[in-house]
Formats: C-alpha cells, sequence, structure tokens
C-alpha cells in the first residue's frame, strides 16, 4: 500500500520547512530508516527518515520548496501501484509552474537585450576587450551599433561577431571617431605625450562572487538590525580577578573522574553564577513590550553558540535551578544540538536573558547586541594579565572582562551597573557561591 510521507512539524511555533536535499530518486528503492530528504526551518536543519520500505513512487515537491507542515512530500510503496489519491492537482501545477519558468525566462531574455546599450562611457570611449577592437579592425565592423554582453558592459569578441553577421560594416575614417580616436594631435596625425594624457585608462574589473543569504542569515540580519533601531542601547564595562575560579576549576579538573564530575569549564561557571545572580535583579532577566515589561520567575538563559550556519542561541529553560555539574552538563547539551544543526525550535526562543562568550578569540572588550525582547546580555571578554597593589606591594593577577548591553527603555545605569557589580563579587568569590 503507498504511504506518503509528511512534512514533519519541527516545534510548535514552524509553519512550514524549506525542502533542501532530496536523498532518494523516483524508482530507488527505500529501506526503513533510510534517509529521504533533508530540510531546515529559519534555524535548523532536520533530516528524515523512511518509516516505511518500498520503492520512491514520486515527488510531491522540489528542492528549495517551502513546504507547510504535515503536507505531503513524496510517496513509498510498490512499484506500479496507483497513487493518484496522492498527487491529483500536482501535475497541472507543476505543468503551469514550467510555463511560468519558460515565460519568465523568455521575458528576461527581452529585457536584456532591450535594456542593453552601445558600451559608451560617458566621454563617448568604447569600453570593448582587446581581443574584440582587433577582430573589429578587423572584420570593419560598425562598433557604434554593438550590444555589449561582457562584464561591466564592455564589447566582447562575440558581440563582434554578431555585428559582422548582421552585416553591420563602416569605413576605417569613420571608425576612428568611436574607437578612441585612432589620430593623434601630432605632426603626421602622430600621438604625443598630451595625447596621452588625455587618454583614458581601460575600466578594471574587479572580481567578486556573489554568495545568497541562507535561512539563519535573514533572521539574524533582521533581528540584529530591529534590536538596534528599535532600543535604546548602552553597554557598561567591567572586570573581575579571575584567580579564584582559575584556581577551582583546575581542581575540579584533576578530580573529576574520582568525583564524577563533568568537565566544567570557565563558561560554565560563568552561566551559573549569572543565573544565581539574576535571580536578585529581575528588571535584568525581562522582556521590554513596550507598554510593559514582563518578569520571569525563573532565568532561562540564552547561550549564543557560533556554528557553521551563524549564530544560534539556544535556550537553557530554568537554568537558576542547577547545581553547577548539571548546568555544565545540560548547557553542553543544547550547545551539541545547535552546533550540529539538530536543535528544536522550540530551545531557540523564551530566553529571558542572554550570554555570549568571545574570550577564546582574544576579544578584550565588545559592545553585544541585545536578543528583542530581552532587556539585557553579557558579554565575556579574555583573560588579561593586570596589576594591582597588595600589601603595599604591586603584583599581576588575571582579569576578565565583562560588558553589559541593556535597554535604557526598561532599566536605568544604576541598576545595571548593580547587577554586574554582584556579578563581579560572585565570580571573585565562587566557592562561598557554592555553598550556599
Amino acid at each position: 500500500m503507498a504511504h506518503a510521507v509528511i512534512m514533519p512539524r519541527q516545534g510548535q511555533s514552524v509553519e512550514s520547512c524549506i525542502l533542501t536535499e532530496l536523498n532518494k530518486n523516483v524508482g530507488e528503492s527505500v529501506g526503513i530508516g533510510d534517509i529521504i530528504f533533508t530540510c531546515e526551518t529559519d534555524k535548523a536543519t532536520f533530516e528524515v527518515e523512511a518509516e516505511v520500505s518500498g520503492t520512491m513512487l514520486a515527488w510531491l515537491a522540489e528542492e528549495g520548496d517551502d513546504v507547510p507542515c504535515l503536507d505531503n512530500v513524496c510517496v513509498i510503496g510498490e512499484e506500479g501501484e496507483d497513487i493518484s489519491e496522492f498527487t491529483s492537482g500536482k501535475a497541472d501545477e507543476s505543468e503551469t509552474k514550467e510555463e511560468s519558468k519558460k515565460a519568465e525566462s523568455k521575458q528576461e531574455a527581452k529585457e536584456k537585450v532591450e535594456s542593453a546599450a552601445p558600451a559608451k562611457s560617458e566621454s563617448g570611449r568604447l569600453f570593448i576587450s582587446p581581443r574584440a577592437k582587433n577582430l573589429a579592425e578587423k572584420l570593419g565592423v560598425d562598433l557604434s551599433k554593438a550590444v555589449a554582453t561582457g562584464p561591466d558592459g564592455r564589447i566582447i569578441e562575440r558581440d563582434v561577431e554578431l555585428l559582422a553577421s548582421q552585416g553591420h560594416k563602416v569605413t576605417s575614417a569613420a571608425s576612428s571617431q568611436y574607437r578612441g580616436g585612432s589620430q593623434g594631435s601630432g605632426l603626421g596625425g602622430a600621438v604625443t605625450t598630451n595625447d596621452l594624457n588625455k587618454s583614458s585608462p581601460a575600466p578594471i574589473t574587479a572580481e567578486f562572487e556573489d554568495e545568497p543569504l541562507s535561512n539563519v542569515r535573514k533572521v539574524i540580519a533582521k533581528a540584529m538590525h530591529s534590536s538596534l533601531s528599535e532600543m535604546a542601547q548602552l553597554t557598561l564595562n567591567s572586570s573581575f580577578d579571575a584567580s579564584g575560579i582559575l584556581a577551582l576549576r583546575e581542581q575540579v579538573k584533576q578530580g573529576a573522574e574520582q568525583s564524577g564530575l563533568n568537565n566544567i569549564t570557565i563558561n560554565d561557571m560563568i552561566l551559573f553564577a549569572v543565573a544565581k545572580t539574576l535571580k536578585k535583579h529581575k528588571e535584568c532577566s525581562a522582556h521590554f513590550l513596550g507598554d510593559k515589561i514582563r518578569h520571569f520567575r525563573d532565568v532561562n538563559l540564552g547561550i549564543a553558540v557560533d556554528t557553521e550556519r551563524g549564530l544560534l542561541v539556544p535556550t537553557l529553560f530554568e537554568a537558576d535551578g542547577f547545581d553547577l555539574n548539571g548546568l555544565s552538563s545540560a548547557a553542553k547539551d543544547i550547545i551539541g544540538l545547535a552546533k550540529t544543526g539538530r536543535i528544536s525550535p522550540d530551545l531557540l526562543s523564551g530566553g529571558t536573558f542572554t550570554v555570549t562568550n568571545l574570550g577564546a578569540l582574544g576579544i578584550e572588550s565588545f559592545t553585544p547586541v541585545i536578543n528583542p525582547p530581552q532587556t539585557c546580555i553579557l558579554g565575556v571578554c579574555t583573560i588579561e594579565e593586570k596589576a594591582k597593589t597588595l600589601d603595599g606591594k604591586v603584583t599581576t593577577y588575571p582579569s576578565m572582562g565583562l560588558s553589559l548591553t541593556f535597554d535604557h527603555r526598561a532599566l536605568d545605569g544604576a541598576p545595571a551597573a548593580r547587577f554586574l557589580k554582584d556579578l563581579v563579587n560572585a565570580l571573585e568569590n565562587f566557592a562561598l557561591m557554592l555553598i550556599k
């Protein structure tokens, strides 16, 4: 019996997915568990496996199509089976789409010819490749009739050959008027240095490659533009003595196997301190909704992750309820899902505060951009050696920078500064925070 494979719903907020890759051809055998197609939302990529075995009988959508969730994508069954119940209306739709493509191609070709013009600069000088110019002189064609099809409006060889086939000829005397001037101003038509100074160099064509924006990049661009254009963002910079957490991290690392602890990282410690500190600063873990500010009972911590597809921010829900080991494990799980592109869209929303860490890249200070409608984002910077006076002696210590951007519409500078101050204190006394 023929079986239709539908576009799965990837998260409650997802209405459709783009079909990015078809892994089985029509007529090819399909086994249970085989990956039959790949799809993506605006934030993640998913592979869909076959739940039945048989033969791929038909594809009801093409690569690049935006398919609504729960719509049929393909049909699997036995060869020769009637699949009209799944394909009714698709044939007419395909024919209409094909005719539309052909009409568009013809129209584009027509517009290209109609919009093309002789390749002349404002000074009247022709833009023509050297090989095309030599061929034009050899064939004696009228370059004033040329339609340039080369890069940046330059006449190339095929344009000259077309002129010759159409019979557009010209005398050498007439052609000198638009080929840049074949005679100089010196005696006997000799070209002088004055003539050379007047001549313009041939335009330089820069090589480039256009890369279409991915869906993730489009979402990031829209969100960041909206964030900066609609918010009153201000960044406060501070730093803390990282000696304590560096020493504690080394102790945990050495005793992790015996104690059954995870590989606790500096980033885990910072996330833990942020989650605990935010419980006392609800205005920093909130959403600004225009006419109201929404405060949350729990801290849902967004963690900025650099992936191959672009920046993703998975959410660690109820982060303030974890102990350090549990938070480390949960954070690694969602970061891993984000990097593989298999994370559910439901885990990419709902954050109340975001942490973005560029310390590993050597960044000393930066201005992180808030993820709306959140009111704050914390940037974590690299570790630097700084000097301080201790008991009358100058000593150095490892200093880690923190950059807090906040929405001045939602909170003032003093509350934001108090949160940053409390966070610095928590990080410098991390062991005491674990006891509480």
